[in-house]
């Protein structure tokens, strides 16, 4: 194998998760595979381009291809929409179901009172672990405008969830009970 072949090979290891994982929160499951894939064959043809850091450039590709091939199908759910429609076996039989239910519940509901734009950016910097330079390329901005983004949606995301009520430090609600007198 030949140092292209085994570079190639390593990113396509390395990143094929969190490609795939971009990918399906943005285009329709069916063709989440496909658009993957297509990012994985433009990264092949374009090996000498790609940048040491390969993560931002693959990612950048990804929501290319994403919004030209795929546009329609990735627009008529929302990020946050498919954030929530992930759930794993592990989510499904979890001991602490109802802690856990409550809890991406609040965390959902908090991303939904983001714009787009700042889901975004949270994402790219926490889910994915990019520097705001590189989020931004992704992005399609500069990075002014997305430190903007992630300090506004950072901001309102922390808020979100300061509103939302601990099921932990909630009373429980009154009983009602009933009294009988006796005759």
């Amino acid at each position: 194998m030949d140092e292209r072949e085994a570079r190639f090979t390593r990113l396509y290891e390395t990143y094929y998760r969190n490609v795939f994982g971009y990918v399906v929160l943005r285009v329709a499951p069916q063709a989440a595979e496909d658009v993957t894939g297509e990012v994985f064959a433009i990264a092949w043809r374009k090996i000498d381009e790609v940048p040491e850091r390969a993560l931002p450039w693959l990612l950048g590709v990804a929501k290319n291809l994403a919004r030209r091939s795929h546009g329609a199908a990735g627009h008529q759910r929302g990020l946050v929409d498919r954030l929530a429609g992930l759930t794993t076996d592990a989510d499904r039989h979890a001991w602490d179901a109802a802690d856990h239910v409550v809890a991406r519940d609040q965390a959902l509901a908090a991303l939904r009172a983001l714009s787009p734009k700042e889901v975004e950016a949270v994402t790219l910097t926490a889910w994915y672990g990019l520097e705001p330079a590189e989020a931004a390329k992704v992005a399609g901005c500069s990075r002014t405008a997305f430190t903007v983004r992630l300090h506004r949606g950072r901001r309102r995301l922390a808020r979100a969830l300061d509103a939302s009520p601990d099921p932990a430090t909630e009373a429980p609600a009154p009983r009602s009970r009933v009294i009988q007198e006796k005759p």
